[in-house]
């Protein structure tokens, strides 16, 4: 299995210490448990709070369109 070296500072490592034994692993364990949920695709940190804040006019929610031109959709 490859091997990754790391320069940390002594007060992360105490907090990685720390962490490892509440969970009661490895630090290896625990870190490529970290790793791999920092790659998981999602929303960043506090995201939803955007929502609303853009105040320019170029913003605005369009108009209702109309779909009475479409077509007929094909049954199948």
């Amino acid at each position: 299995m490859p091997q990754l070296s790391l320069y940390i500072d002594e007060n992360t490592l105490k907090k990685i210490e720390l962490a490892a034994k509440i969970e009661k692993t490895s630090i290896s364990k625990l870190v490529v448990k970290k790793l791999n949920e920092s790659f998981k695709d999602k929303w960043p940190e506090n995201f939803e709070k955007l929502f609303g804040s853009v105040t320019d006019k170029t913003f605005d929610v369009p108009e209702k369109m109309s779909s009475k031109n479409d077509l007929k959709r094909e049954e199948f």
